[in-house]
């Protein structure tokens, strides 16, 4: 099944720990995200799979992260004006890639707001400063099969 229909949101992860060439795959997908005007110098993230490091957010974030074993923290300059968008499709394509390898996934964003007041956590997490954390995600093995039918979710208008 193509990654992007099979893509949907997983809140519910096994405690198996994520392969380090999935990690790779997953970093590289990030890579090639798409960019406001080119500036690659905008973005930039940390992929968490260090355990002590993730139940530190875990707390910092009221578990927003839903125990996955692998977050990746999308981080971008303050105040750029392409900073949502950026941060939103390297987030897309992470996602979609964890979709091609069989992994869950999640969009979060309540989580970065927690992260952001939390200066030790953003330090630990080397988030530059002039930066920062717009979304997570949330990566893993899914604890089990998603239902979800997406076939018919928006109107659409076709216009031959």
């Amino acid at each position: 099944m193509d990654p992007i229909l099979k893509r949907v949101a997983v809140r519910k992860y096994t405690s198996e720990k994520v392969a380090s060439a999935d990690i790779e795959k997953l970093i590289a997908a990030f890579q090639a995200a798409p960019c406001g005007m080119h500036e690659a110098d905008v973005m930039q993230m940390t992929a968490v799979a260090n355990e002590a490091l993730l139940q530190k957010i875990a707390k910092a974030t009221s578990n927003a992260c839903y125990g996955a074993p692998l977050l990746f923290v999308i981080n971008t300059k303050k105040d750029n004006e392409f900073a949502e968008r950026d941060a939103s499709v390297a987030a897309e394509n992470l996602m979609v890639e964890a979709a091609g390898l069989n992994l869950g996934s999640v969009y979060l964003m309540g989580a970065a707001s927690k992260l952001n007041a939390a200066v030790d956590l953003q330090e630990e997490l080397e988030v530059d400063p002039g930066y920062e954390i717009k979304v997570l995600v949330a990566v893993g093995h899914a604890a089990e099969a998603p239902k979800e039918d997406r076939s018919n979710r928006y109107k659409v208008i076709v216009k031959k």
